[in-house]
């Protein structure tokens, strides 16, 4: 999914890379906050607890796995309690490209390492494409709002 947002990449950059506000551009409404650990910017490497909900609570542990200052930045969850991780295999990413009226921003919810992506293909595509361009929305008002 991808948005031209009208403001340069390192104000959308900086909301992303605060785990503690992606609670406030995520647009399933599973995301509620960052855990007490998190750093608040994040880098290479770095480790990130989230509180989630879909119907019930759980907790994430994201790991940062591909990081490139203003322009690209990708993490890969997997369950906190750390059963059924090795199932898990998805990254979230954000590319951000500048472009004439502002900055091209492309989300990417890559299930090609889950090892449950035809299932996940079947019950959650649909769903996630539209949390992904409601979480764009969200961003661009974050750093578009006066």
């Amino acid at each position: 999914m991808e948005r031209v947002i009208a403001a340069t990449p390192e104000q959308i950059f900086d909301v992303i890379a605060d785990p503690t506000r992606h609670g406030d551009f995520d647009g399933s409404g599973s995301v509620k906050e960052a855990g007490p650990e998190a750093p608040q910017r994040l880098a290479a490497g770095a480790r990130f607890g989230m509180s989630m909900k879909r119907g019930i609570g759980y907790s994430m542990v994201n790991t940062v796995t591909e990081f490139d200052d203003n322009r690209r930045i990708a993490w890969s969850p997997k369950p906190a309690s750390g059963r059924g991780g090795r199932w898990v295999g998805r990254i979230w990413r954000y590319e951000l490209e500048p472009v004439e009226g502002g900055t091209k921003v492309t989300e990417t919810w890559d299930i090609s390492k889950e090892s449950l992506r035809f299932v996940l293909r079947y019950i959650a595509v649909g769903d996630t494409r539209k949390a992904m361009e409601k979480s764009l929305e969200k961003l661009e008002a974050l750093v578009t709002s006066p």
